[in-house]
This record gives structure tokens, C-alpha cells and sequence, in this order.
């Protein structure tokens, strides 16, 4: 959090957000509380063909009121596509998310891309690409409205098409003729580029608007053959596309389709020798929604029991298995399957392999993942087995499953993702190695644990030495876990030192202890760090025993210097009188 006052100011945070308070925009003190959040696809609604490019920022308190406009700069991930889609910063107001009038660049030091947004309010705010939107005000004496990503598309309203003025919205979402014989399995099938049209109003134009579309790709006015020729309207969802050829009137010139309507959503001109064409254009259209991934799962070469799973999109499978290749091994990738942007899936470890069933992205036993294609769709995590491995290695495997599909998905597509086969998304094997013996069996001061002699701190401020250690390890108990990780100790660490030494809290608590030693053996402020650390974990009792350790070690240094300089000063008296 931070403080704004009248006076204003910038405000920079660590993720590379910025901020720009004017003076004036608060007029009392505002504590302002932010918070980075990975997107819950229940409440952060994208539309079709969007592409998610940022986390979600939530600034509090929520709703709050700026006397002036407060200028936000959002880093985000470069689109792949950035002639048919434009870069917004999308924000949640009252019960809906709205867009913004946003600013892109690249910042020249960085390289990073960053959005830039002026706002009156605080609440949610995402970064998205959506399809390029062409606007404009529609008066009573008409107007044109043509795209910016295809001018040959155009919309024009007459004169006396509407009473009052109202706002519409235009999208073109371009499609190759290589995607549709792809999809159709069909080379004499060719398409438009796809329309959306939208309006801020529920009422039908007094008036036909006329739309013209560019022909498919190989056909022109010369070579027409008019009954091949479908104009499909689509509704909100791209579920249902009807044939309304029959409906409209057609005009054609060489280059274009030319016909009138009274309302707005998709519109898609099609040629074929098909006669019913609605059904191969839905399946069209929701094959453009879908991903081609694949799945990975390595792990560490230096530690097998870390392992990194992550869904990629297909075209950047081998650049991340290059980057990855010095660190981690593993299988080769999972064969290729698709997904929906924003789409769930979960991870379950089998065959002897086992995880925390107790971390916050564990559900019924099983990791979850929301899919997006511009974010990174990866999480590392120690794996366990129940299976002792002193003896054995543990073969087991990682399968990855379908979990809930986005409420924009198509209906037959939600249906063939239910039942229990259909749920099964790929299996990649995982393997755990024998284990080494990692100390004595037999018993001792140190329950077999080997480690050099250790001198924590310093003469001056006196030492932490292994026998102390060892009386510290005896009073530390159950909480170990929380004094790990207040000494700095990582997640990982005190889950794999809680697995190594799964049967003997002793052994838990010695490997911890000793470990976070080892690692802070040349640190000078190591002692004070392992008291502050026993009283954030509320053992006041093992930090006041510490300090004691301390003191009596700096009296002992005290009175060592003291011996020294007595002994210096005697040996010199004697020295002078020898002389003389």
C-alpha cells in the first residue's frame, strides 16, 4: 500500500506498474491498496477472441472518487496478431467489465509493451486484445462506418434510419482460405472475412442498412455462380448461423456483396457447393476460438523431485524446451491437443507419485490450471512418494484432465467435454530415483546427520557453534515449519526436508536448522536473523535463549581481550626493565 495526499505523486511498484497522481485528485489522504491476482475465469469474462495479456491489478478501496483523472501504465505480453486485434485495458464498474481508451507503446530501455489508461475511479483492471473495434455516432441523417482492418468492409446508414442517435460498433475478424479448407477438409469451400456488428440500442433501424462485403478470396463478379453464394447470420454466441440468402437482396459488383438488413450481429458470406452450410460454419468458427498445445513435464536435473509442468501452445513448444534443456529433463511433449482461452484443466499425479494435498491450487488431490495463450500456464512443485524408495526407484506419471470450460463456449463443445473419457486430456511419465543414503543409521548427538563444524556470527558479537545449534533443535518442536520459513527457507525446501525425514521430527528439525545454517555460514548478521525469526514464530523463549548464548559469548571475548592486554602490558614492563 502507499499514501496519496493533496500534493500527488508517482508511484512505481516492483511489478513495473506505474502510477500518476495529479495535484488535486484526492483532496483528503487516500491509503491505496493494491494487489496482483492470477485471473478467475468466474469473474473475468472475455469475449469472443479476446486474448487475456496481463494479471489482474485490483487497486482499493473500491469505487473510490479522483477529483482528476489518475493515468495507469500496465505492462502486458505482446499479441501475436496486432494487425486484426487492438490492445485495451479492460476495467470492472458497477456489475459489468467496460474497456478503456487506452494508449500503447514500447518503452525504449526496457523493450516492454505497456498500456496506458486515465481513470476517475479504483477497482479491477486487466490488460486484453481484443478484435480491432470501429465506432461511431449514427445521427438521423445517416453516416458511413467502414474497418480499419479491411476498408472494403463498410456499413451505411440512410438518412432517417434512426430517431435519436445511437453508438454502433464494428469488428472484422479476417479468415484465411487456408483455415477453412483446413477445417472443412474441403478446397472448394471459401469464405469473407467474418462481421460483427453491435449497437447501443434494443430497437431495429427505421431503415435497411446496407452492408457490403468483399467476395471470398477467388471469386469476382466475372465468375460467379450466384447459387453457391450463402449469406450467414450468426447470433451473440456464433452457436447458430442461418442461411439468409434467401431473405435478403443481393447486389453484386465485381470485388463486392452488397445487401440490407435491419439488425445486427455476425455476418459471414460463404462459397460453396454445400447446401447446408450453417453447420460446417459453426464448426468453423469455433475451430478459430481453439489452441493447439501441448503439455510438458520435466524435472530437475540437480533435484528429480521438482518438477515442472506446464501447457504450451504449439508454435512455442521447441523455444521453451530449449530454454528449459540446461536445467531440467524430461519426456517429450504430450501429442497435440486444443483449448479454449481461458479454459480449465488439472494436473493429477498417479502411480506412486503424490504432492501437498494441502496447497490453496489443490483440488480433490489434483493441481488446477486456467489456460491462457499469451500467459505462462507453468507451475513447479516437489512431488512425494509413499513408496519407499531406499530400495526402489518409483515409476509413476503426471495425466492431465479437463476441468470447467468457459460459459462463452459453444454448447456442443461444453458436451463433448463431459463423461470420463472425454475429461482425459494426455499422460507423460514420471520417474523418481532411488534414494542415497544420506547419513549413519546409527544413532547419535546429531541423529546421524554429517556437517562440518559450524562458527555462526562473529568473535565481536559472539558465536552460534554446532552444540548450540543442537540445544536450540531440542526446544524447536511441531512449528518448525513456520521457523523455516521465517529464516528464509523456501516453500520447496520445508516441504522436501518434511518428506526426506517424513518419520522423525528430530530429523525434520535438525535438517532444517542445520540447512538455513549451512546456507548463512558466511552471513554476518545470521544470528540476529535466527532470532528475529524464532520471535515472528512466537518461540520468544528460544530467541531469549539464543541472546543469552550470545552474551555470555561476548563476556568470554571481553575477558579474553582484557587477558591479552594485561599479559602485552607485563610482558613490556619486563621488557624495559630487562633494558635498563
Amino acid at each position: 500500500s502507499f499514501t496519496v495526499t493533496s500534493e500527488g505523486c508517482r508511484v512505481v511498484l516492483a511489478c513495473g506498474i506505474r502510477f500518476y497522481f495529479p495535484p488535486g485528485a484526492a483532496s483528503d489522504p487516500v491509503r491505496i491498496c493494491f494487489r496482483s491476482l492470477m485471473p478467475d475465469p468466474q469473474w473475468v469474462k472475455l469475449r469472443h477472441h479476446d486474448v487475456l495479456l496481463s494479471r489482474v491489478l485490483e487497486l482499493q478501496p473500491h469505487g473510490v472518487q479522483f477529483q482528476q483523472e489518475v493515468q495507469i501504465w500496465m505492462p502486458y505480453i505482446s499479441p501475436q496478431t496486432p494487425h486484426q486485434h487492438e490492445v485495451v485495458v479492460r476495467t470492472f464498474s458497477g456489475q459489468s467489465w467496460s474497456d478503456l481508451k487506452t494508449r500503447v507503446k514500447r518503452e525504449r530501455k526496457s523493450k516492454k509493451c505497456v498500456a496506458h489508461c486515465c481513470v476517475l475511479h479504483f477497482s479491477w483492471f486487466l490488460v486484453v486484445s481484443r478484435l480491432v473495434q470501429n465506432e461511431c455516432q449514427v445521427p438521423a441523417e445517416g453516416t458511413l462506418l467502414f474497418s480499419s482492418v479491411d476498408p472494403n468492409i463498410k456499413v451505411i446508414f440512410p438518412p432517417g434510419v434512426t430517431q435519436e442517435p445511437r453508438s454502433v460498433k464494428l469488428q472484422v475478424l479476417p479468415v484465411s482460405a487456408e483455415d477453412i479448407q483446413e477445417i472443412t477438409a474441403n478446397a472448394g469451400c471459401r469464405a469473407s472475412p467474418l462481421l460483427y456488428l453491435s449497437q447501443d440500442s434494443t430497437v431495429d433501424f427505421l431503415k435497411p442498412v446496407r452492408i457490403q462485403l468483399p467476395l471470398p478470396p477467388g471469386v469476382t463478379g466475372l465468375n460467379l455462380d450466384r447459387s453457391r453464394l450463402h449469406i450467414l447470420h450468426g447470433d451473440l454466441e456464433g452457436q447458430t448461423w442461418n442461411d439468409i440468402t434467401s431473405e435478403v437482396v443481393l447486389e453484386f459488383t465485381h470485388l463486392y456483396a452488397v445487401f440490407e438488413v435491419t439488425h445486427f450481429s455476425w455476418y459471414w458470406l460463404w462459397y460453396t457447393t454445400k447446401t447446408y452450410i450453417g453447420g460446417i460454419a459453426k464448426k468453423v468458427y469455433e475451430r478459430l476460438r481453439l489452441y493447439q498445445v501441448n503439455f510438458i513435464a520435466l524435472q530437475r536435473k540437480k533435484d528429480p523431485e521438482q518438477v515442472l509442468l506446464q501447457c504450451v501452445p504449439k508454435h512455442k513448444v521447441d523455444p521453451v524446451l530449449k530454454k528449459l534443456q540446461d536445467r531440467y529433463r524430461g519426456p517429450e511433449p504430450s501429442d497435440m491437443v486444443e483449448m479454449f482461452e481461458g479454459e480449465q484443466f488439472f494436473a493429477a499425479f498417479e502411480r506412486g507419485i503424490s504432492i501437498d494435498m494441502d496447497r490453496p491450487d489443490c483440488v480433490d488431490g489434483r493441481l488446477s490450471f486456467i489456460f491462457y495463450s499469451h500467459l505462462k500456464n507453468m507451475k513447479e512443485i516437489y512431488v512425494t512418494s509413499p513408496v519407499d524408495r531406499k530400495g526402489q526407484a518409483v515409476k509413476g506419471q503426471v495425466s492431465f484432465y479437463r476441468g470447467a470450460v468457459p460459459d462463452s463456449i459453444p454448447e456442443d463443445a461444453s458436451r463433448r467435454r463431459k463423461g470420463p473419457d472425454s475429461l482425459w486430456l494426455a499422460t507423460l511419465p514420471i520417474k523418481l530415483p532411488q534414494l542415497k543414503r544420506r547419513w549413519d543409521e546409527s544413532p547419535g548427538p546429531l541423529y546421524g546427520f554429517s556437517f562440518p563444524p559450524l562458527n555462526l556470527g562473529n568473535a565481536e558479537t559472539g558465536y552460534l557453534t554446532q552444540a548450540n545449534l543442537l540445544s536450540i533443535a531440542r526446544r524447536v518442536g511441531a512449528d518448525w515449519q513456520s521457523i523455516g520459513l521465517n529464516l528464509g527457507l523456501t516453500y520447496q525446501q520445508i516441504e522436501r526436508i518434511g518428506y526426506n525425514n517424513r518419520e522423525d521430527l528430530n530429523k525434520q528439525i535438525l535438517d532444517m536448522l542445520f540447512s538455513w545454517a549451512q546456507q548463512n555460514s558466511e552471513d554476518p548478521d545470521s544470528v540476529s536473523k535466527l532470532i528475529t525469526a524464532m520471535k515472528e514464530s512466537g518461540r520468544q523463549d528460544i530467541a531469549d535463549e539464543v541472546e543469552a548464548i550470545i552474551e555470555l559469548g561476548r563476556q568470554k571475548y571481553s575477558e579474553s581481550i582484557r587477558r591479552v592486554g594485561l599479559e602485552q602490558e607485563s610482558s613490556t614492563e619486563d621488557s624495559a626493565i630487562a633494558i635498563m
